[in-house]
């Protein structure tokens, strides 16, 4: 059996590892709640689940690598037998990454509306589940260091499916999102994003899990593989708090109307004099007059992420995302369907008092 080094130095930096992901997560999970307070109640639930089980994970691993430093410190049984704690570092991972795995599962039969392939994702969890469960039970069955090979090919397939659905998610993933694509640039460019998201995370999880276990093999009879085995629970809380909080922040509407979230509509205004006041112009049924000769852009900008303000004393309609250039009296036909309102400064109305002659 390798000497006291290999044995719990790996073990150390795998918990200062995990400590230091779980201090990311808490951060993302504040994030989270204090940004989308409007999510689904079982999702914030479940983020909630997540929280509590990294911090039991953070004790669990503590005692792994408390208990052989400083409880049986000098003793040899500390190097014979594993640590008591060390077959809830499996179940942690295991009730961790499953579920995850299952949301994610789910979030990408809404975006393609197909059953198939996150049926396969969901078959590929469970089987992991299952896995690592068996190598938490092999590991109490035989707690001696020495015995870790007899349970290889547990170890093998529990870290292999669990990579694998980590794949498949983001091969699946990024596939239906691409091909939601709809051709304009501020849409497309957020999908481009968070599929470069999903990549990376997706990655990063599985990359880790065959990094475990190729440890695992090559250093037998050590502890290699758990310098990137105890931070793996926490890599999949922070992915899936990454995918959540990459998302624009939401809010409600106040309007009866629309009862959803209204687009938000703003006016930029660039003239010779650099003032934000649109030309004078008029209205003539649905045509719309500038009556200025000097060059004036107007450009509708279009976001559904905030409300959209009324002004009573003066509301006209322009459709969404339309470019307007006036260089000299032009005429446009505004559609009928009211999207958008337009808010034009009117001048004041003439006061009807009447200037009277100075006293002398």
């Amino acid at each position: 059996m390798a000497g006291v080094d290999l044995l719990f130095g790996p073990m150390l930096i795998g918990v200062v590892l995990n400590m230091m992901l779980y201090g990311a997560v808490v951060t993302q999970m504040f994030t989270y709640y204090q940004r989308y307070t409007n999510d689904s109640a079982w999702i914030r639930y479940f983020m909630l689940y997540l929280l509590i089980v990294e911090t039991a994970n953070v004790f669990v691993e503590f005692g792994i690598i408390y208990q052989p430093l400083i409880i049986q410190y000098g003793k040899d049984a500390a190097i014979a037998f594993s640590p008591k704690l060390l077959p809830g570092d499996a179940v942690l991972i295991s009730i961790v990454s499953a579920p995850i795995q299952l949301f994610t599962a789910w979030r990408i039969s809404v975006i393609t509306g197909s059953r198939i392939l996150p049926g396969f994702i969901a078959l590929l969890s469970l089987s992991s589940f299952a896995a690592g469960i068996t190598v938490s039970a092999k590991v109490i069955a035989f707690p001696e260091f020495r015995s870790f090979e007899n349970f290889t090919i547990v170890v093998i397939v529990w870290l292999v499916l669990s990579a694998a659905c980590d794949i498949v998610i983001a091969v699946g993933m990024t596939h239906a999102l691409y091909t939601r694509k709809t051709g304009l640039a501020a849409i497309d460019g957020r999908i481009n994003q968070i599929i470069r998201l999903t990549l990376e995370t997706g990655a990063l999880t599985a990359l880790t899990a065959l990094a475990d276990v190729t440890f695992f093999l090559v250093f037998p009879r050590t502890t290699m593989n758990f310098i990137v085995d105890f931070p793996l629970s926490a890599l999949y809380t922070c992915s899936i708090l990454a995918m959540l909080n990459s998302r624009e922040k939401r809010f409600k509407t106040s309007d009866p109307e629309q009862g959803r979230t209204a687009p938000q509509t703003q006016m930029r205004t660039t003239n010779d004099q650099n003032t934000l006041k649109p030309p004078a112009c008029s209205f003539h049924g649905s045509k719309m007059v500038s009556q200025t000769g000097s060059q004036t852009k107007f450009e509708i900008l279009t976001s559904t992420e905030k409300l959209v303000t009324s002004d009573s004393a003066s509301e006209r309609t322009l459709a969404h995302s339309d470019f307007y250039n006036y260089n000299q009296v032009q005429e446009l036909d505004v559609p009928k369907p009211m999207t958008t309102r337009l808010q034009l400064e009117l001048p004041p109305k003439p006061s009807d008092a009447r200037e009277r002659p100075a006293r002398f």
